[in-house]
C-alpha cells in the first residue's frame, strides 16, 4: 500500500529503494529521501516484536550512514528502473540535489499498528538523546466495502527533522544559540518584502513550515538565500503565524501579505490549507542586503530546512565569519 500511495507515510519524501540488502544479512524494508538530501530509513513491524524491529532499525541505519552518492544514485536505478535521482529529485523538490550534501544525516522511522510500553520508552529516550527516531502507527478499519486508513506520529513530526538536521556529519560541538534559516527567494517569496515588512517565512509543505516553530522571541537568525549567499540576520519578534493571521505595517495600517505586496505568490493558492499555507515569523532585522550584495564564499553553511540550529564546527565558524559581513549583528 506505501508503494502504490507512498503519500501514506508523507508527502514529503521521495521513496528510493526497497528491501535493498545491507551486507548485516539484512534487507531494509524502504529508503526516502527529504527535500535536504536527508535519507529515511523505514522499517515495517510485521511479525517482529517491537523491541526487535527497533535494534534492527538501528543496526540497519549504521549502514545508512555509510551510503555515498552513487550508491544512492545505483539504489534508486534498481527501485525505479531506468530513472535518475538527480532528475526526479529536482521534478519532486524544485531544487538540484547536491551531492555534496547527500546523506549528511538520516532519520529512522517504525512502522506499526502499536507498541508495548517498553519500546516505547526505548524510542523517547534514544529521540531525547539525539537520535532522529520516530514511530508511524497505522490502523485499517473495514467499513461495509470500504477501508479507512488513520495515521498517528508518536513524536511530533518536527522533533525528528530538528534533530537530523541539526546533527550533520563532521566535528560536532555544542550548539552556540544562533539559528539558520534557509530563505526560498523567487516566485513563492520575496527578499524585498521580507526586508520592508521584517519577516520571514516558509510554505508550500509541513516539511517547509514547521520548522519555523522552533523560533522565539528574542532569537537571532541568519539568512541565507539558496543560491546567492547570506542576505540579513535579525531578531524574531513574535511565534510562527499562518498567512491569513499574519499582519504587516503598512502607511494604510496592517494588512495581510497578499494586501500589501504583489511581488510573489506565498503560496496562496493553499491560503486555507493549514498543511500547505505559507508561514511566517515577524524579524526585527539588524542588518539587511540586496541579492545581489549576498555573503557567498567557499566553506559557508548550508541547508534546505527553513529553520535549523547547527551543532558543527563549520555552522560555529560561518557565524564567526557573518559577523565580519554583518557588523550590526548585535545592534
Amino acid at each position: 500500500m506505501i508503494i502504490a500511495a507512498p503519500g501514506l507515510l508523507s508527502d514529503e519524501w521521495m521513496l528510493i529503494g526497497r528491501q535493498e540488502g545491507t551486507g548485516f544479512n539484512g534487507r531494509i524494508d524502504l529508503l526516502a529521501i527529504a527535500p535536504d538530501g536527508a535519507l529515511i530509513l523505514i522499517e515495517i513491524k510485521r511479525d517482529r516484536t517491537s523491541r526487535e524491529v527497533v535494534a534492527q532499525a538501528l543496526d540497519y541505519a549504521s549502514w545508512v550512514q555509510s551510503l555515498k552518492a552513487p550508491e544512492i544514485a545505483a539504489m534508486y536505478g534498481r527501485f525505479a528502473t531506468g530513472r535518475d535521482l538527480a532528475h526526479d529529485f529536482r521534478a519532486r523538490f524544485d531544487h538540484d540535489l547536491d551531492e555534496d550534501r547527500l546523506n549528511e544525516n538520516h532519520q529512522i522511522v517504525i512502522v506499526a499498528s502499536e507498541l508495548d510500553p517498553s519500546t516505547e520508552r526505548i524510542i523517547n529516550y534514544l529521540s531525547e538523546r539525539e537520535i532522529a527516531i520516530n514511530v508511524l502507527f497505522f490502523q485499517v478499519f473495514t467499513i461495509g466495502g470500504e477501508q479507512l486508513i488513520s495515521r498517528s506520529w508518536l513524536q511530533d513530526p518536527l522533533q525528528a527533522q530538528a534533530i537530523a538536521a541539526s546533527a550533520r556529519t563532521g566535528p560536532a560541538e555544542s550548539w552556540n544559540n544562533e539559528y539558520y534559516h534557509s530563505y526560498g527567494a523567487g516566485e513563492s517569496r520575496s527578499w524585498e518584502d521580507a526586508q520592508q515588512y521584517g519577516f520571514i517565512s516558509g510554505g508550500g509543505g509541513a516539511w517547509y513550515s514547521r520548522t519555523l516553530k522552533q523560533l522565539s522571541p528574542g532569537d537571532r537568525v541568519w539568512v541565507n538565500v539558496p543560491g546567492c549567499g547570506y542576505v540579513g540576520v535579525g531578531r524574531v519578534t513574535g511565534l510562527a503565524q499562518a498567512a491569513l493571521d499574519f499582519r504587516v505595517v503598512t502607511p494604510e495600517g496592517p494588512k495581510c501579505i497578499y494586501d500589501a505586496s504583489n511581488r510573489a505568490s506565498y503560496h496562496s493558492e493553499y491560503i486555507d490549507d493549514p498543511e500547505h499555507c505559507e508561514y511566517f515569523v515577524p524579524i526585527e532585522w539588524l542588518q539587511t542586503v540586496p541579492l545581489d550584495k549576498a555573503a557567498q564564499e567557499l566553506g559557508l553553511f548550508g541547508n534546505q530546512n527553513t529553520v535549523c540550529r547547527p551543532t558543527t564546527t563549520k555552522w560555529r565558524t560561518t557565524v564567526e565569519r557573518l559577523k565580519v559581513f554583518f557588523p550590526q549583528f548585535d545592534n
